[in-house]
């Protein structure tokens, strides 16, 4: 008589897999923040150094203090969002916005971009100077958006230490600049002041990609670096939010390991530059 072969087993999560999605349920729970759709292994990998700096023993008394302390979740927001970028991060990106991008942006009578993620405000700046320098930004509207409030508070400053823009010199250069990228801060105190009339026409908002919806009609969103650190599911809902945003034939920039291949909305935008990661609205 055969016997058929017994079925493994499957194996149970460990603690820490365990311990981590109870944390993620009671920040979505207690702050509406939701890193539930977050992949797996950046998540475990920044929550395990926020113990370290934290100085907590297990994530199950991380979890304990955040229920109980909005200042700790603040702190911990830190951890969970990486608030780190520069400015031109891929020149050849930007690049491809001056001549691609731009020509288009240039037949509407105003226009509107949504910069999502937008940490500390790297990006948003860059944008800003692209667009004064190929006269759009009198009639242009920023929307940057993030979901840590230290870091927009950051980028409503505009201040940058100097080390950083040394490599923001030679990205903006490469990127096509048409200025000496001197001519848009004020160095004082090891740091650079950007010019405010840059983030006159920006407008800095809290917004989630996991919870929120679509505000406005865009004709350019730019998500760069985001997406990558979601799973498929929080993917596809940040990819129809920008496609619900976006006018008849808008852009779309994403960052450089980033691609809506094999996404629910793959169909619905066409590579404008495959290797900059830019496309457009196709339906």
């Amino acid at each position: 008589m055969n016997q058929s072969a017994a079925s493994p087993k499957a194996q149970p999560p460990d603690n820490t897999a365990i311990e981590l999605r109870l944390l993620m349920e009671a920040i979505y729970l207690k702050y509406n923040h939701d890193f539930r759709d977050y992949t797996g292994a950046s998540q475990k990998r920044r929550v395990l150094y926020a113990l370290d700096q934290l100085d907590l023993p297990t994530i199950s008394a991380l979890q304990e203090k955040v229920l109980r302390d909005p200042a700790l979740f603040a702190r911990l927001l830190q951890f969970l969002t990486i608030p780190v970028s520069e400015m031109f991060r891929d020149p050849a990106y930007f690049l491809a916005l001056r001549r691609q991008v731009v020509p288009v942006l240039h037949t509407y009578p105003s226009i509107k971009v949504w910069v999502a993620g937008c940490s500390t405000g790297e990006e948003v700046y860059s944008l800003a100077i692209l667009l004064r320098e190929e006269g759009l930004l009198e009639r242009a509207l920023i929307y940057a958006t993030d979901i840590n409030p230290a870091s927009l508070d950051k980028a409503r400053q505009g201040i940058f230490g100097l080390d950083a823009v040394r490599g923001f010199t030679a990205n903006y250069q490469r990127a096509g600049g048409q200025r000496a990228f001197s001519d848009y801060y004020t160095a004082a105190y090891d740091a650079a002041r950007f010019d405010p009339s840059l983030r006159a026409n920006v407008i800095f908002a809290d917004h989630s990609l996991a919870t929120d919806s679509v505000f406005a009609e865009t004709q350019l969103v730019s998500c760069r670096n985001v997406l990558i650190y979601f799973n498929r599911q929080l993917q596809d809902r940040a990819l129809g939010l920008f496609h619900e945003s976006l006018c008849h034939r808008g852009f779309l920039g994403l960052g450089s390991k980033e691609s809506i291949d094999f996404s629910a909305y793959a169909e619905r935008f066409r590579a404008l530059s495959p290797l900059e990661r830019i496309y457009r609205k196709a339906q």
